[in-house]
């Protein structure tokens, strides 16, 4: 057994704690979140909560479990999300392969006019004129067909690409296969880390966008759970306003007293019930997605 010298196990000491500070910084904020969600307004207003729940209580989650259509929301917003990401994933794919490839007229043009989309944007009201004029108001393809192809995700993956070996797309050449063959039987497989990171890009876009529901989306069944929450949040907002410059109308001061509302803790509850879908997914595409970020971006 070596004994090691004080010098070190004081070197080690000080990393230890030092990484584990640094953990507690990342976590805390999010476990803070959680606490304010589950204690009492009164504690919250009082700042009595820092480590433990104060007054345990799971009100502002049955008052958003009790929103009409919220549950039909959640649904509409995990379609979104896993339609929205498999197309993204698939057309973002495709296109980043086929501009990679010598036979591809004017492929230059193409990957340049789709990075250049990255920098330029038309702006909000050519954005509305051109969805509504599509057709797409009122519909659930406004949700997933304009995200269908991510620039930044073509670039990922087209630079990933390139660094396999094109010996591998020769023998599959030789041996009679296609372009699309060998796209969906060894460039995808191999593609996976950059494509796992892209899925988790693309999923957490769609999980958490709603100004496409705000500006063009009536239909109470097509209401995203984002959008749904954020009214539920401007509502609370409103009322601890009303009961703030002491509101006399007395229908309003009864809805008070029945529902008393604090603002922040409502909205670290909404933080936790969006946040928590994204925290189950992510887990399971880690282990490519630190990898597919740093092949996919070494060249681009």
């Amino acid at each position: 057994m070596m004994w090691k010298k004080p010098g070190e196990i004081i070197f080690q000491f000080v990393t230890v704690g030092a990484y584990l500070l640094f953990a507690f910084l990342c976590l805390y904020p999010f476990y803070y979140l959680l606490l304010v969600s589950v204690s009492s307004p009164d504690a919250v207003a009082k700042g009595a909560v820092l480590f433990f729940p104060r007054d345990f209580t799971l009100i502002y989650y049955d008052r958003i479990l009790r929103m009409d259509g919220i549950f039909n929301a959640f649904f509409v917003s995990c379609a979104r999300t896993i339609i929205g990401t498999i197309l993204t994933v698939f057309f973002s794919s495709i296109l980043a392969y086929v501009v990679t490839k010598k036979e591809m007229v004017a492929r230059r043009f193409f990957y340049r006019a789709t990075v250049f989309t990255m920098y330029v944007n038309a702006g909000l009201i050519p954005w509305f004129i051109a969805l509504r004029a599509y057709g797409l108001k009122d519909s659930f393809l406004l949700y997933v067909l304009p995200a269908a192809v991510s620039p930044f995700a073509v670039v990922l993956i087209k630079t990933y690409i390139e660094s396999i070996s094109p010996s591998i797309e020769e023998s599959a050449f030789v041996d009679g296969a296609g372009f699309f063959t060998i796209f969906r039987t060894i460039i995808v497989p191999l593609s996976k880390p950059v494509i796992a990171a892209v899925a988790v890009f693309s999923a957490v876009y769609q999980w958490n966008q709603w100004q496409d529901n705000f500006f063009l989306v009536n239909k109470a069944s097509l209401q995203t759970m984002q959008y749904t929450l954020m009214l539920f949040l401007r509502q609370a907002e409103t009322l601890a306003l009303a009961m703030a410059q002491n509101s006399k109308d007395p229908l309003l001061l009864e809805q008070l007293k029945r529902n008393p509302l604090n603002p922040f803790t409502v909205r670290t509850a909404i933080t936790m019930v969006t946040i928590v879908p994204i925290l189950v997914v992510y887990p399971i595409l880690q282990r490519y997605f630190v990898t597919g970020i740093m092949l996919g971006a070494v060249k681009g």
